[in-house]
């Protein structure tokens, strides 16, 4: 059955050429729901929920043991995507904590930073509309290979969020970008797949390390990995 899913989810994101707007996420949706009916995922647990970047973070369970966790990521989505099904991918779950990261998309399909930042904006107030408590974590858009010379857009949506965040309750950013870039100030090659995009379980590691902190200041108790056990 979990094959089946991401099956469809991916050609829901091959179809995405063919499709405008968030439509073309439909099946995409459909998707989630058979997963749900399949298995019914925990209720106030954290929520990740974006694009590819967390659609392909397979491994969210181990990451962050004794942490319920549910993965609502569909790649090559925006921000507004997300928006546009909160009702099936948000407010069902009842999460204690939402995490995003979205907003890559956006800038290469051509969005400006006011934009993106514009767009994350309304994804929480819909998210506030149903569930005006519970927070909402901004993981910032990251750096990468191939999409380097989007940079400085990427780099000031980040901006943005960052600091009307800072005016907000119950809205945080993380700032992923610094370890993610060499000595040189230029992405970690060795961070991303053969794509220049996708991360490797080497990226994946410094996101971990960025957001297991944030989760215990929200309550959630980490246990450590099996794997670093003494």
């Amino acid at each position: 059955m979990v094959w089946l899913i991401w099956l469809l989810l991916a050609v829901s994101t091959a179809a995405g050429a063919e499709d405008a707007g968030p439509a073309q996420w439909r099946s995409a949706m459909d998707a989630f729901a058979a997963q749900d009916q399949a298995q019914a995922p925990p209720q106030h647990a954290v929520l990740f929920i974006g694009s590819s970047s967390i659609n392909f973070w397979h491994s969210l369970a181990e990451d962050f043991p004794g942490v319920p966790v549910i993965n609502r990521g569909f790649g090559g989505s925006a921000i507004e995507d997300s928006t546009y099904y909160a009702d099936r991918i948000v407010t069902p779950y009842h999460p204690r904590l939402i995490v995003m990261y979205a907003g890559d998309n956006d800038i290469y399909e051509g969005h400006s930073a006011q934009q993106v930042a514009d767009d994350f904006k309304a994804f929480v107030a819909r998210v506030r509309k149903d569930l005006p408590a519970v927070p909402v974590v901004y993981i910032s858009i990251k750096p990468s290979v191939a999409r380097w010379s989007l940079w400085p857009a990427m780099r000031e949506a980040n901006g943005l969020i960052r600091d009307w965040a800072a005016t907000q309750h119950g809205v945080r950013f993380v700032d992923i970008a610094p370890p993610m870039l060499d000595a040189e100030g230029k992405p970690r090659a060795e961070l991303f797949r053969d794509d220049g995009l996708h991360m490797k379980p080497a990226g994946y590691a410094l996101w971990i390390e960025a957001l297991r902190p944030v989760l215990a200041a929200y309550g959630f108790k980490v246990a450590q990995p099996a794997s670093a056990a003494p």
